[in-house]
């Protein structure tokens, strides 16, 4: 199928905090589909705070876009034209794709068939998705959690945070604490069965706070924000605790020179800690088994999630910097790009 689409591409790397003048929306044409490719018309795609790494140089585990480059995201979508064999057209598929009306998927990366419509589509490129698959691979994997432990999740209101308490307390925690900014993201934690949740901008002093909702320490802590607030547990972990790093949303717009350190270090040794960085795409091959888990205790009403929608392609550079400046509104960002039916 030969043709045009729209995509939104980076029109300049920002400085700082992204704004809409870093996007720019534009008409593209669709390229042939070679062996292995896959065409699909975009459902539903996301708004990712990781993608921000990509939008300036700098440390990443993928290469900074180029202007021009399309804006990368994860994406459902419905198959139109097929030359790989494991897919026809009519098919709905999660994929790494990006944020345009059609998608080629070129033959490697990340793709899979959805397998059941029990659930909504957009959960599987969220809590069925990479943010889901984060949260349960940084406990299994890297966190290698134990049952009757004691589990920190900072920005827990997130997509990943909230499904990693939500998982920690299914795989038997003894407590499961959270960190988020105001008191409706710590109220629905609670909801949704964190055993507290602690506003850090309300805090005279994080560590304390931190150490009340927890007195006897903590084993896990599950980090989302960066480096200040890892800091801040440090003092409070117990002896083997582990720290997985999953996501610095707190420093992806923080110039380099500007950076909080770690001056609690002398933690690790005296309380022998680990700590470890996680790419879920190290696990991309357990996915399968790792989503019906996770999607029985969806379907049981063990985990929850918390989407906040956006209509229309244009709409995700909004969606993307209001990651960064809507502080009120939390869970999953996503975008509607097409019709569903």
């Amino acid at each position: 199928m030969q043709g045009m689409t729209r995509r939104i591409v980076l029109a300049a790397p920002p400085v700082g905090a992204p704004t809409e003048a870093t996007f720019r929306l534009e008409e593209a044409p669709l390229p042939p589909l070679a062996d292995g490719y896959v065409l699909t018309r975009t459902l539903f795609c996301s708004a990712d705070p990781g993608t921000r790494s990509r939008l300036s140089a700098g440390a990443s585990y993928a290469r900074p876009l180029k202007s021009g480059e399309m804006i990368d995201s994860f994406c459902i979508g419905a198959v139109l034209e097929s030359a790989d064999p494991r897919f026809s057209p009519g098919d709905i598929v999660a994929l790494g794709g990006g944020w345009a009306e059609h998608v080629v998927f070129p033959g490697r990366g990340y793709i899979q068939k959805i397998p059941h419509r029990r659930l909504p589509l957009s959960y599987w490129i969220g809590v069925l998705g990479v943010p889901g698959m984060t949260a349960w691979f940084g406990l299994t994997r890297v966190a290698r959690l134990k049952d009757g432990e004691r589990v920190l999740v900072t920005s827990a209101a997130g997509p990943v945070g909230a499904t990693a308490g939500q998982i920690a307390k299914a795989m038997g925690a003894a407590k499961v604490v959270g960190v988020a900014g105001g008191g409706e993201k710590c109220a629905w934690l609670e909801a949704a069965g964190f055993d507290a949740g602690i506003d850090y901008k309300v805090q005279a002093n994080l560590t304390d706070a931190l150490k009340a909702a927890s007195p006897d320490g903590y084993d896990v802590l599950f980090d989302n924000v960066g480096n200040a607030m890892i800091d801040a547990a440090l003092p409070l972990m117990r002896r083997g605790g582990r720290i997985v790093v999953s996501g610095q949303v707190a420093d992806y717009n923080t110039p380099p020179e500007l950076l909080s350190g770690l001056p609690n270090t002398r933690y690790f040794i005296a309380s022998r800690l680990q700590m470890e960085g996680l790419v879920v795409f190290d696990d991309v091959a357990a996915f399968p088994e790792a989503q019906a888990q996770l999607g029985a205790l969806i379907e049981k009403g063990a985990v929850k999630a918390r989407e906040v929608r956006y209509r229309g392609l244009e709409s995700a550079p909004r969606a993307f910097i209001d990651l960064f400046e809507d502080a009120a509104a939390f869970g999953r960002r996503i975008i509607e790009v097409g019709d569903e039916s």
